[in-house]
This record gives structure tokens, sequence and C-alpha cells, in this order.
């Protein structure tokens, strides 16, 4: 009896073991795949087609915030920078400027010179006028 007892319990167990072998080898196999489609992601992320190549021509010099969702952003654009004001899902060209023949090196911690900010304040002056100037022949024109 107890031969046969043991002879059962030994197939049994081998059946078992079988079992949880198989099952074993599935989950590795299933995190060998899982692991391969995260590193193909990966690395359409960092070298797929989502790089552009134009980007040379291309190029932000500055940005600044200038309101919650407004920015004011300098562009190169081949030999000219475009001063830019982004926001409220438009964008206004506000100058044009030739871009400098030597970088402007400031030392760290000094305060930036008032000639962007005066700029600015002039291109928003004449935006302004030019609105005002629109509304007042629109009115008049009716």
């Amino acid at each position: 009896m107890n031969e046969a007892t043991l002879q059962q319990a030994t197939q049994a167990g081998g059946s078992d073991s079988i079992g949880l072998l198989m099952m074993g080898k599935t989950a590795v196999s299933l995190l060998v795949v899982v692991a391969i489609i995260l590193a193909c992601a990966w690395l359409l992320k960092r070298l797929g087609p989502n790089r552009r190549a134009g980007t040379q021509h291309l190029r932000v010099v500055a940005s600044t915030p200038v309101g919650q969702r407004e920015r004011v952003v300098i562009v190169a654009v081949a030999d000219r920078w475009l001063v830019l004001g982004v926001g409220g899902g438009q964008v206004t060209r506000l100058d044009t400027l030739e871009p400098p023949t030597t970088p402007d090196v400031e030392p760290p911690g000094s305060a930036p010179g008032g000639s962007f900010a005066s700029r600015f304040a002039q291109a928003l002056k004449q935006n302004a006028r030019g609105a005002v100037r629109g509304r007042q022949n629109g009115r008049g024109g009716s």
C-alpha cells in the first residue's frame, strides 16, 4: 500500500510541477514581449519620425512670459530675428531685428538691458494705435 500511494503521489506531483513550469515559462515569455514593446516605443520616441531635420533654419533664441498664457519669443530665421507675441492661439510679429554680429554675453546676475523692454513697449504702443485707428475707421465707415 505504501508503494502504490507513493507512486501515485509522485505522478500527481509531477503533473503539477509540469503545469507550474509551463505557466512560469509563459509568464517569462510575456514579460519579454512587453519589455521588447516598451524598448521599441522608447527608441521611436528618441529616434523616430518626430525628430525634424529642418530645425537648422528655425531656432528659438529667447522666450519670456508676459502673462499667464502670453509670451514674447525671439526666433532666428535665416539671417533675421523675429520678435513674436504668442498667446491666445495667435502668433503676432512685433518686430524684426538684425542678429548681433557678436553674441551678447552678460555676466551672470546682471540685469538685462532696457533695449528689449523699450522696443517691446514701443511695439505694444504701435499695435494699440493701429487697433484704435482700425476701430475708428470701422465706426466711421458704417
